[in-house]
């Protein structure tokens, strides 16, 4: 009876400190990364072929891992990428990692979804440069991927929608939940020490956490880069006034996401600041009117680093073989 009663106490009292770290966390600007849910195993082990699958580019050597590196925080840590016959992007690849989070899709959110995202560098000719329907008919010429999409979505033919509703099933996986900045958040306050404590104190009292808040610590709003300053840049994205062809939206960008931000350098949209430093400099005084001293930046810095979660692991895919009839790549040189 006793030891009952024991156990008891002892659920209601752990049952009480969850709550309560739950409580707290809530009360915070940014809250834990939780695991994604409703998630169909099937669709994610063949998206993550997929994304790993270079022949669905015209040279056969581009896959979606070639920019959204799974190794390197999702990007591929250089200032614009560079596509199809090593041409030169015109913008920043944005993680893919916690990429489920965010309002939309691309810089300027001109994709809806993950869904609608996946489509577009697969038939853009400056990145893969092949055509959706090019791609199907590589997946239909290979057997073991003909089974496969026929397991997973119960169809005889294959197509695009399914192509990239699968690649979306997969990377809504790619969330990195455990980060320092989250343990604390839960509750163990040795998570973090002094100085990234104040770097956080920091980053909520000069306003940053205006724009880089919730689970992604950002990716949620449109943002004007330069408002107290203008942002001087050599590069040609307009952000969101190309897709809705207002001027007042010119250089708007969707607010990166901070989580794994020590990995994902260079930053901004062209990936113009080679350094967490200089970055907290710029959006200092671009976005907030707020020169930050050398200690402060550095405590700002600290804080961020805090941010890195447990990054994904799986068991890298092994890709079904071409046959005889498939396709074969055009390499370029």
């Amino acid at each position: 009876m006793k030891q009952t009663i024991l156990s008891t106490a002892i659920a209601l009292i752990s049952g009480l400190a969850i709550t309560t770290a739950v409580q707290a966390a809530a009360d915070e600007p940014i809250q834990p990364i939780k695991p994604p849910a409703s998630i169909n195993i099937g669709m994610v082990e063949l998206g993550k072929k997929l994304y790993f699958d270079p022949r669905l580019s015209k040279s056969g050597i581009m896959s979606c891992n070639t920019c959204h590196n799974l190794s390197m925080g999702g990007t591929d840590n250089i200032p614009t990428s560079v596509g199809d016959k090593w041409q030169q992007g015109p913008i920043n690849s944005p993680t893919v990692l916690n990429s489920s989070l965010n309002l939309a899709q691309f810089w300027d959110g001109r994709a809806a979804d993950l869904k609608a995202q996946a489509g577009g560098p697969i038939a853009n000719p400056g990145e893969m440069a092949f055509t959706h329907t090019l791609a199907i008919n590589v997946l239909e010429s290979i057997p073991a991927y003909v089974r496969e999409f026929k397991l997973v979505f119960g169809k005889d033919k294959i197509d695009i929608d399914q192509v990239t509703l699968a690649i979306a099933e997969f990377e809504k996986t790619l969330v990195t939940p455990n980060s320092r900045f989250d343990q604390w958040l839960l509750g163990n306050k040795a998570a973090l020490n002094k100085t990234e404590l104040e770097g956080y104190a920091l980053f909520k009292d000069s306003g940053c956490v205006a724009c880089h808040n919730g689970e992604a610590v950002g990716g949620n709003s449109f943002q004007k880069m330069g408002l107290v300053e203008p942002y001087k840049t050599t590069a040609t994205a307009e952000g969101r006034a190309g897709v809705t062809g207002k001027d007042a939206d010119r250089f708007n960008f969707k607010v990166p996401t901070l989580r794994n931000v020590e990995m994902t350098y260079p930053y901004f949209h062209d990936g113009a600041a080679n350094t967490l430093t200089e970055a907290v400099d710029i959006m200092g005084r671009l976005q907030l009117g707020k020169k930050f001293t050398k200690d402060e930046n550095a405590k700002i810095v600290a804080f961020l680093k805090t941010l890195t979660g447990d990054q994904p692991t799986f068991t890298l895919p092994i890709l079904p073989p071409s046959s005889d009839a498939t396709p074969r790549p055009t390499p370029f040189k």
